[in-house]
């Protein structure tokens, strides 16, 4: 292994929201093992997704672009092969890249720089997902949210999402071990991306059972009457059909218990990662990242899952552990997703990378190394999915969030004075010159009329492509793991003691005489 390049581990979990892990201050969600990581670690305290969509936020995850650069508007758009990602500069700096789990990339490209991919993923690749924003009041019923996950949370010991974190582990860990038994000297840089905590709010009982149910804290905002809610807001309670459901203290008591049940039990995978890499001696040479594409609302406001700018849909953790390189820090500077990129680039050789093109997302190596934090450090969102009519943005600079989209009014929150965004301040005296002056910096970076046209366009030609493309024989993207079992295990071609000794892990004594 080189002792030049650090292995690197990015672990990615869904809908997961920075304000329900104690490392962010939460007093009853269980996580040893992240805690571990978080003391030993850098904390990004003010860390967002750039679009609070699955499919749209690793893209700007893996590309360090927001949504309008790299094209992925939504859980249906096609994720271009030509854009650069982490993995391929990662490739080019002589890393073995590879990402067992959940992507969400749409398309006939699964790799996107990846030399390896263990599993399929949990969500289709193809535009079946597409919205279409000139039907602003219709509900798409077979693929939208709605709150069966909520009149339906409890106890499970199999799910589709269990089944499929259950297999994205083992193999991480398993090619953690290839890595140390079979690799000729190359680092490692391993993504693996879980489908938990994301609803649906089902858990298995030794997980569910480090709860009492009498201990979940119900919402610190309780729901906001539909007609004071911000337009957005209602377009999301339209959207999940929230009106639809008597939606009672206990369903919400009972999806917040099975949310955090699952939340540890993402933490016990975390934790198996890092006994394996422990084991394999590996541990120490490793920089390992925990991050997530969006929160989730989990009823705050009376509202569910994401597709906000608000706290708990955008705001998700971001711990970056290398005891080696980094001092145990915390860092207050808002940051988004698109700055992994250039700062996976660069944690690779500890330099300022020479990227391809210009990228949204900025490095974040000065500060893991210790650098003076900037008050005026600004991170961008943009949102141009289901619930939306226009696009969608948000600034966030110091305490302050701006949210904006022309047809709606302005948000602004000081969440210094106000952390649960109760108090938009855009049309009071003192947030006058604040409002102009993030209107400005939003029209100078986006625009939105541009966007607006081009994801128009893009949904209509995409239902048209999906309509077309299952009729008649329909040859599926989702990608289909490739394991050759002539290579596996022992077999003829090879010889059976060498094979059982290159295999074994530590390995045997030599044998006298």
């Amino acid at each position: 292994m080189s002792e030049r390049l650090p292995n690197i581990l990015l672990i990615v979990a869904d809908q997961l929201a920075a304000a329900f892990l104690p490392a962010y201050g939460h007093r009853l969600v269980k996580t040893p093992n992240l805690d571990g990581l978080a003391e030993k670690g850098v904390v990004f305290e003010n860390f967002y997704s750039p679009s609070p969509l699955c499919a749209p936020a690793r893209a700007s995850l893996m590309s360090g672009l927001l949504p309008s650069n790299h094209g992925v508007f939504d859980n249906a758009a096609e994720f271009p092969s030509s854009v650069p990602t982490f993995a391929h500069y990662l490739r080019l700096q002589g890393y073995r890249t590879c990402l067992s789990g959940k992507m969400h990339f749409v398309g006939p490209d699964q790799l996107h720089g990846f030399e390896e991919r263990l599993t399929t993923d949990i969500y289709p690749a193809d535009f079946g997902w597409t919205p279409d924003w000139s039907k602003p009041h219709e509900r798409i019923d077979w693929w939208y949210h709605n709150m069966t996950s909520v009149k339906q949370a409890g106890i499970a010991e199999i799910t589709n999402q269990l089944e499929y974190d259950d297999e994205v582990t083992f193999l991480a860990i398993r090619r953690i071990y290839d890595h140390v038994r079979y690799a000729k000297g190359e680092p490692l840089c391993l993504t693996v991306s879980f489908t938990h905590p994301h609803d649906p709010y089902a858990a298995r009982a030794s997980f569910w059972n480090l709860y009492r149910d009498e201990d979940i804290d119900l919402p610190r905002v309780k729901p906001i009457p539909y007609a004071d809610l911000d337009p957005h807001s209602r377009r999301l309670h339209d959207a999940g059909a929230i009106n639809e459901y008597d939606i009672t203290d206990q369903d919400v008591r009972s999806s917040r218990h099975g949310y955090y049940a699952n939340i540890s039990y993402v933490d016990s995978l975390v934790g198996k990662l890092l006994k394996a890499l422990e084991t394999c001696g590996l541990l120490d040479n490793t920089i390992v990242a925990v991050t997530s594409d969006h929160g989730d609302f989990l009823g705050e406001r009376g509202l569910w899952y994401k597709m906000s700018f608000l706290e708990h849909s955008a705001r998700v953790p971001f711990i970056l552990s290398a005891e080696k390189l980094f001092r145990p820090r915390r860092v207050r500077d808002a940051a988004t997703l698109c700055d992994l990129m250039p700062t996976l680039c660069d944690l690779a050789t500890q330099r300022e990378s020479r990227l391809a093109r210009p990228v949204d997302g900025r490095s974040l190596l000065p500060l893991l190394k210790g650098a003076s934090e900037d008050s005026q450090a600004t991170a961008f969102g943009e949102y141009l999915a289901e619930g939306a009519i226009a696009p969608l943005y948000m600034a966030r600079r110091g305490s302050y969030k701006f949210i904006h989209s022309e047809p709606d009014p302005d948000q602004l929150f000081d969440l210094a004075n106000d952390p649960d965004e109760l108090t938009n301040i855009a049309a009071t005296a003192a947030g006058a010159s604040l409002v102009q002056e993030f209107r400005t910096l939003l029209k100078r970076r986006f625009d939105a009329i541009e966007t607006k046209r081009k994801v128009l366009e893009s949904q209509k030609i995409r239902h048209l492509l999906f309509a077309a493309l299952r009729r008649g024989h329909y040859f599926p993207w989702d990608f289909q793991p490739l394991r050759d079992a002539s290579e596996q295990y022992t077999r003829n071609h090879m010889d059976v003691t060498d094979r059982d000794l290159q295999s074994r892990f530590p390995k045997p004594p030599e044998i006298d005489g």
